[in-house]
């Protein structure tokens, strides 16, 4: 390992928040950040129209180059994602149509801008589309020129590749060229940008070794890999992924509040390490931290995270949402909110529907358990029985707030 005290300012934050997995030839890498600045590329998947927080750490990488002097490249796979990445994939992702691609570029490229720093013009992201070199392959010279400098042998030893192939699940071979193209991604951008280091996941390590390969071999120009790890919640679940689905980093698929409140209910045990990783609060004052009270720590990631995202200003109005909430003697008409549609409250409709409505549980004998277990409030009120009927009288300028344990709760309005 190269000596931390001699290494590049960037690359010891890097490290110091938890930024750093892999590194093709690190002391290297560390003078050329010392002598000046430089293009590095991230690449992301456009196989949907947001991004969730799985890919939040390369969000970061990109924060810190500029933070650093150096200037980011975001790589939009509009062409890859014609084929599917098939790292860390069981199966064939589905090919999307050119349409949905295109759609889902232009929010992604919209979030991220939300995240960097566009305006100085040294730092400023330069944004590209790979389908806007990978279009016009010839098959036959990029066999030739290209496709010589790859083994199958080597090939078959990558873990995207192996994988699969030990499990006996198909990969095909538009999935096997996609290390190949990855590969070409970094030569383009090394040839036409200047691009000399590219960061990613530690599932992509394969892919981004074979990147710097192919620059030696067909131009004999130095470039670099760096790699982060794979994320994961003190639970042991992947980042990104909760048991309601994916933390999206658009409004439009994850309200600000859930978003917040994803921050704010983050295990004990990962605030600290989530405090260096996902804002930029200084690594010494986090250290100082440590002792303070956990629930304030959370509120801070929360408010932090969210801030990046959508700003201050929302940042504050969910937390006095939350505090609304907990409250037990406000109803919560600031709450976020479903509207469901019943025509008339002389129909029966129980508690347990109206629990189903909300879709904060979707399993009725699950709902009957939290009932006994004395884990639901309608309108901060305990309900302890199970066929409770819902009527007029429960809603308070035509809502009502259900709470389920401490920390979810909604607004239900009728339409």
């Amino acid at each position: 390992m190269w000596n931390y005290r001699l290494m590049n300012k960037f690359l010891k934050e890097f490290k110091d928040r938890g930024f750093f997995y892999q590194c093709t030839n690190e002391e290297e890498l560390s003078k050329l950040l010392d002598k000046e600045s430089i293009k590095a590329y991230i690449g992301f998947d456009c196989t949907a129209e947001s991004l969730h927080v799985g890919s939040l750490l390369q969000i970061m990488c990109l924060r810190l180059l500029q933070k650093n002097g150096h200037r980011p490249i975001v790589l939009l796979g509009g062409g890859t994602t014609r084929i599917g990445d098939p790292s860390g994939k069981d199966k064939t992702r589905k090919i999307l149509d050119e349409e949905e691609i295109e759609k889902n570029i232009k929010n992604i490229q919209n979030i991220l801008k939300k995240f960097l720093d566009n305006n100085n013009p040294k730092t400023k992201p330069i944004f590209v589309n790979n389908y806007s070199w990978l279009k016009n392959l010839n098959y036959i010279s990029f066999l030739r020129d290209i496709g010589k400098h790859f083994t199958i042998n080597k090939m078959l030893t990558f873990d995207s590749v192996k994988v699969r192939l030990d499990r006996e699940q198909s990969l095909s071979y538009m999935e096997f060229n996609y290390m190949i193209l990855q590969a070409y991604d970094f030569l383009e951008l090394n040839k036409n940008e200047n691009c000399v280091l590219q960061i990613g996941g530690s599932d992509q390590w394969g892919n981004i070794v074979n990147g710097v390969e192919l620059i030696k071999r067909y131009s004999n120009n130095q470039s670099y890999g760096l790699t982060t790890p794979l994320i994961t919640l003190a639970s042991g679940t992947k980042m990104g992924k909760t048991e309601n689905g994916a933390i999206w980093l658009d409004k439009k698929f994850l309200p600000v509040y859930d978003y917040w409140q994803f921050w704010r209910n983050i295990d004990d045990r990962d605030v600290i390490r989530f405090l260096k990783i996902f804002t930029e609060i200084e690594i010494n004052d986090i250290e100082k931290m440590k002792n303070d009270n956990i629930n304030n720590l959370k509120k801070l990631l929360a408010n932090k995270a969210t801030a990046m995202l959508y700003g201050e200003i929302a940042a504050m109005e969910s937390e006095n949402i939350a505090k609304e909430a907990f409250s037990i003697t406000n109803t919560g008409s600031n709450l976020p909110s479903i509207k469901i549609k019943i025509k008339n409250l002389n129909q029966e409709i129980n508690i347990v529907d109206l629990v189903i409505l909300s879709k904060l549980e979707n399993s009725k004998s699950e709902i009957r358990r939290l009932i006994k277990g004395n884990a639901i409030k309608i309108n901060n009120k305990l309900i302890s029985d199970e066929k409770l009927i819902i009527n007029n009288q429960l809603f308070i300028d035509n809502f009502v707030k259900l709470s389920i344990g401490k920390k979810k709760h909604i607004k239900i309005e009728l339409i």
